[in-house]
C-alpha cells in the first residue's frame, strides 16, 4: 500500500468511500500526532540533558538462581554496582509494589513487568534491566514463576533503604511503583539519573509511566479509549475477585 497526498490530505488507507468529513478530521489528527511525537522528542531531550545526578550508596540486594524453575536457593547478595554489565551502559530498575504493607503483588505493576519480560532480550541490547521488590526472594520468585518472568533479573531489597531512598516506599512500609535509571562512573560510583512515578501531580495520579505499558496505548487507539479499565492478576473466572482486590493497592 502506498500513502499519497490527495487533496492536501496524507491518506492512511486506500479506501475509496471515506467521507470528506472523515478525511479532514483524520488529517487534523495526523498533524496533532506529529506534534505529539515532536513534543515527546523535546521531552526526551530534556531528560537526556539532566545534570549529573546524586552519588548513591552501593545497596545490597538478595537474588536467587537465574533459572526460576531451579528452586529458590541458594540466595546470594549482589550490589547495585554489580548490576551493570559495562560502565557505559545505563541500568534501569522497575520498583514492583510487593512486600511489607503490599501483601499481594500489584496488578498494574504486574502488567508493566509482563510487557518488559516479553521485550527483555531487545532491551538487553542497550540497557541493563532489573525488577526490585520489598518482598522476600521466595515470594517474589513465586509470583514471577506464576507470570513466566523468565527473562528478567529479580531482586529483593531485603532490609536496605533502596526503595525508600528512591521514593517507592513510605516510612510505614507502603509501596509505590516507579522506574529509575542509574549510571556508573569510571571509579565505580553509581549515580541516580532519573526516576518517574505514576503520580505526576495531586490531580494526576496514574499517568506518569504510561508509555511503559503498551496496553494503554492500544486502548487509546480505539473509539472507547482506556475508560476506567484496570489490569487484574487474573481474568476469566477469577476476574471479579481480582478486580475487587484492586482497591487494596490504591
Amino acid at each position: 500500500m502506498t500513502h499519497e497526498f490527495i487533496y492536501g490530505t496524507y491518506r492512511q488507507t486506500n479506501l475509496t468511500n471515506e467521507s470528506e468529513e472523515y478525511l479532514a478530521k483524520r488529517e487534523e489528527l495526523r498533524l496533532a500526532e506529529i506534534d505529539l511525537m515532536e513534543h515527546r522528542e523535546r521531552v526526551a531531550a530534556l531528560r537526556r540533558a539532566l545534570p549529573q545526578g546524586a552519588a548513591l550508596q552501593d545497596y545490597d540486594f538478595l537474588e536467587g538462581p537465574v533459572d526460576l524453575d531451579a528452586g529458590d536457593e541458594p540466595i546470594h547478595t549482589v550490589k547495585l554496582s554489580e548490576l551493570f554489565t559495562a560502565a557505559s551502559r545505563p541500568l534501569v530498575i522497575y520498583h514492583l509494589m510487593y512486600g511489607k504493607k503490599q501483601v499481594k503483588p500489584c496488578p498494574m505493576c504486574t502488567m508493566w513487568i509482563d510487557g518488559a519480560n516479553g521485550v527483555a532480550q531487545h532491551i538487553a541490547q542497550n540497557i541493563d534491566f532489573a525488577v526490585v521488590a520489598a518482598a522476600d526472594p521466595k515470594a517474589l520468585r513465586g509470583h514471577a514463576r506464576e507470570r513466566g518472568w523468565n527473562n528478567l533479573r529479580l531482586l529483593s531489597a531485603g532490609s536496605n533503604t533502596f526503595k525508600y531512598d528512591l521514593g517507592s516506599e513510605e516510612v510505614d512500609g507502603g509501596q509505590d511503583s516507579s522506574i529509575t535509571v542509574f549510571t556508573k562512573d569510571a571509579d565505580n560510583t553509581v549515580r541516580h539519573f532519573y526516576t518517574a512515578h505514576p503520580r505526576m501531580a495531586p490531580n494526576i495520579q496514574e499517568r506518569g509511566i504510561d508509555l511503559l505499558a503498551p496496553v494503554w496505548n492500544f486502548l487509546d487507539l480505539t473509539p472507547q479509549g482506556r475508560g476506567e479499565w484496570y489490569a487484574s492478576l487474573a481474568y476469566g473466572t477469577n476476574a471479579r475477585a481480582q478486580t475487587a482486590s484492586r482497591m487494596a493497592f490504591l
